[in-house]
């Protein structure tokens, strides 16, 4: 257990400096914020910090730029974003390493927030320098994690900042991701199903090695069931299949047994084009021209009938093409099972990615019980890891 910004309830916070590691790695679109879930998700920690009277400046990357102070990288342009979500100015700094910058946080207004450029425009940063980590400690007194998402990572503003500015702990949002995910990994109601997709086996391979011993179940779609279709000594087409994981997918499916579920049929075409002509077929009658884009109807319904039954339902990763209709209606069948599950009071996790912004696209993120901000912070997370970014933070 790690310790969390209400451990701090009661100390005297006003007038002091908070350091918060956020995660602004939002996507911009004409020099606007195109999709600020993201900073919603830390406006609770920002409101308690503020309406405590403590000095904010907040850290976070965004992208990944190649060259120092790439303007397409700036994080200038998510300042008028986060005042418009807050209902608060925001001022910005533009170089949070100077003896400059630490005496301009110590003349900030109680309650007042500073948003710092992106942190990946200093060198070491990505390196976890111990210079530039104490470089953004004298920004603050303490400091605050509630970026999930970049939990996995260990950075100077994630990993060696905590270590140096004390107290540390984790934010709101980080509290919550924790929460969910360590739930799931501890204690799930059963029956516990996992719903796993995505293009390759080897990006899951620890996955469903952590999570084959924990759950009852674990639906497998995307293209990566094709790579156990050719372990099953099924015809593939044109789909892609990772040669040289096919021998593990076989050793996967002997360990695994009925545990491990894949589709039924699939969707198959020569491209995964809009508009192409489409055809469902079963998993034994993948024509050897043609490639698999999506699960077929028969196997949405066969998942949906096993989340159904589920009392604790983790999905990470798409059933298809999702981007290219109409191969994204596997991946839509999947996000309306679980906010089934749901509301018939399953506990649902959406491991973040590219699930994440299907259940968003669908408008269904309301509909379930966790969304995660990270998605490579909650698929390491479910292989078992240890995230840098949390085991900094002070023990509870």
């Amino acid at each position: 257990m790690k310790r969390t910004l209400t451990s701090l309830e009661g100390q005297p916070l006003e007038g002091q400096r908070a350091v918060v590691r956020v995660d602004f790695n939002v996507p911009l679109k004409n020099g606007a914020v195109a999709d600020a879930t993201r900073i919603e998700a830390t406006l609770p920690t920002l409101r308690w910090l503020r309406s405590r009277g403590t000095r904010i400046i907040l850290l976070s990357h965004l992208g990944r730029p190649t060259a120092a102070r790439d303007a397409k990288y700036s994080l200038r342009p998510v300042v008028k974003e986060l005042e418009h979500l807050l209902g608060a100015p925001v001022a910005f700094m533009e170089d949070p390493t100077t003896e400059a910058a630490a005496r301009q946080s110590r003349q900030f207004k109680r309650g007042e927030v500073c948003l710092a450029e992106n942190t990946r425009f200093f060198p070491g940063e990505e390196k976890n320098d111990p210079e530039l980590a104490k470089a953004f400690a004298r920004l603050g007194d303490f400091y605050v994690n509630d970026a999930f998402g970049a939990a996995h990572r260990a950075h100077a503003s994630t990993e060696a900042i905590a270590h140096l500015l004390k107290p540390a702990v984790a934010g709101f949002l980080m509290a919550k991701e924790l929460e969910y995910l360590g739930a799931l990994m501890a204690n799930p109601q059963r029956p516990f199903v996992a719903v796993l997709g995505g293009a390759k086996i080897s990006g899951k391979i620890d996955v469903i090695e952590n999570l084959l011993p924990r759950v009852d179940e674990i639906l497998i779609g995307g293209a990566m069931a094709c790579t156990f279709f050719a372990a099953m000594g099924l015809e593939v087409g044109k789909s892609l299949v990772e040669a040289d994981r096919v021998a593990l997918a076989r050793q996967l499916l002997d360990r695994g047994g009925q545990k491990i579920v894949l589709p039924l049929g699939a969707v198959v075409a020569g491209e995964a084009e809009p508009g192409v002509e489409t055809r469902s077929v079963g998993r034994d009658a993948i024509p050897a021209d043609l490639a698999v884009f999506d699960i077929d109807r028969s196997t949405q319904e066969e998942f949906g009938a096993r989340i159904k039954q589920a009392r604790t339902i983790v999905w990470n990763g798409p059933m298809g093409v999702a981007e290219v209709p109409p191969f994204d209606a596997g991946t839509l069948a999947i996000a309306h099972a679980m906010a089934d599950a749901t509301a018939r009071g399953a506990t649902t996790v959406i491991g973040g990615g590219d699930s994440a912004a299907a259940v968003t696209a669908a408008g269904l993120q309301d509909k379930m019980t966790h969304v995660s901000t990270g998605g490579g912070a909650s698929l390491e997370f479910l292989e078992g890891k240890t995230l840098p970014g949390v085991a900094a933070l002070d023990d509870a």
